[in-house]
C-alpha cells in the first residue's frame, strides 16, 4: 500500500504511509454514587472516581474520500479508521501551524519538493487491509488540521491527489483530561530504525510510538503470510500482482518528533514486519531503502 508522505513523486509504500484525522473529545471523570441511608459519616461521604477515557472518533475511508467529522473538541482522541474501499487507505493527521488554513495546504500540496515547515505530521491510523480497520490515539490541541491519504496504490498516484483530503478544526475542550493508554510496548522511531522496549506477545497489544529523530517517521505493522519474508513483501510493493504476502494491521502514520501516539492491534503468533515508507528528507527515497524495515516474531 505504497503511500508518499508529502509532496514528492509517487513512491510505493504498502499498507501505511503512515495519517488520520478527525476528532477529539475528552470524557470527564465521573463522581461515584454517595452512600444513602447510613449513619457512618465516612460511608456517607465515600465516592469513587472513574478515569476518563479518550474519545473515539470513527473515520470511514473509501475510493477516494473520507467520511469524518470536520470539527472536534481538543483532547486525547482515538481515531478509528474503517477502510470501506477495495484499496489501501490511511488517515494522516497534519497540524497547520502559523495560522495556515486548509486552502493554504491544498496550494502547498500542488507543489513538488519537501513539505512546508508549518505542515506538521502528528500520526493518525496507518493503513489496514481493505474491509478492515485500524486505530491511533493522539492528543489534539486547538487549531487547524487536515486529514489526508498519501497511499499511492494501485496506480502510483497518491490518493490525496485524487481529492482524498479533508479539513479538521479542533476547538477548545470543556471537559477534563483523559488518561493516556497503558502501553504494552514502546516503539522508538529513529533514523533509520525501530527500537522496541521488549519482545511482543500475542494478544491485544497497545503500542506507544515516539519519534526521536531529525525527521518524521511512521510505523506500518504487517502480519506476514506463512512462509513469506520481508523480501517477498518488498517485491510485491514494487509489482502488486496477486494476493499480498501479508496483512496490513495499521500502525501510526508519519509522526514528527514531540508528543507520542498510540495504536492497538490484535496479534496472533507469527512473523510481522515493521516498515516506514516516509520519503527521506535528503534524497526522497522511502526510509525502508535506508534500512527502516524490521521483522519481529510474536510468540
Amino acid at each position: 500500500m505504497p503511500t508518499n508522505f508529502i509532496l514528492r513523486g509517487p513512491v510505493p509504500r504498502s499498507v501505511s504511509t503512515a495519517l488520520t484525522l478527525s476528532a477529539l473529545v475528552l470524557a470527564a471523570c465521573r463522581a461515584g454514587d454517595r452512600g444513602a441511608g447510613r449513619s457512618d459519616s465516612a460511608t456517607d461521604s465515600a465516592s469513587t472516581t472513574t478515569a476518563a477515557a479518550p474519545n473515539v472518533v470513527t473515520i470511514h475511508a473509501r475510493d477516494f474520500a473520507f467520511d469524518a467529522p470536520k470539527e472536534v473538541p481538543a483532547g486525547l482522541t482515538t481515531f478509528r479508521l474503517v477502510n470501506d474501499g477495495p484499496n489501501f487507505h490511511h488517515a494522516q493527521l497534519v497540524r497547520l501551524d502559523s495560522g495556515k488554513t486548509f486552502d493554504d495546504l491544498q496550494e502547498a500540496l500542488k507543489r513538488k519538493g519537501p513539505p512546508p515547515r508549518w505542515m506538521v505530521p502528528i500520526g493518525g491510523p496507518n493503513a489496514p487491509d481493505p474491509n478492515t480497520e485500524a486505530n491511533a490515539t493522539a492528543d489534539m490541541k486547538p487549531g487547524n488540521y487536515a486529514l489526508l491519504c498519501f497511499v499511492d496504490m494501485p496506480d502510483g498516484v497518491p490518493h490525496v491527489a485524487k481529492g482524498m483530503a479533508q479539513p479538521l478544526t479542533v476547538t477548545a475542550a470543556s471537559n477534563g483530561a483523559a488518561s493516556v493508554p497503558t502501553a504494552d510496548v514502546v516503539v522508538t522511531l529513529r533514523d533509520y530504525d525501530f527500537q522496541l522496549s521488549k519482545s511482543v506477545a500475542a494478544g491485544k497489544r497497545t503500542f506507544e510510538v515516539r519519534t526521536e529523530a531529525s525527521q518524521p517517521h511512521e510505523i506500518e505493522l504487517i502480519r506476514l503470510a506463512p512462509g513469506k519474508k520481508a523480501e517477498d513483501l518488498l517485491a510485491w510493493f514494487g509489482k502488486p500482482q496477486g494476493p499480498p504476502p501479508g496483512q496490513g494491521l495499521g500502525g501510526v502514520a508519519a509522526l514528527a518528533p514531540g508528543a507520542p501516539a498510540y495504536f492497538t492491534a490484535d496479534l496472533t503468533p507469527g512473523n510481522y514486519v515493521l516498515i516506514c515508507f516516509v520519503p527521506d528528507a535528503k534524497d526522497g527515497k522511502p526510509h525502508y531503502v535506508h534500512g527502516m524495515i524490521q521483522t519481529i516474531q510474536v510468540t
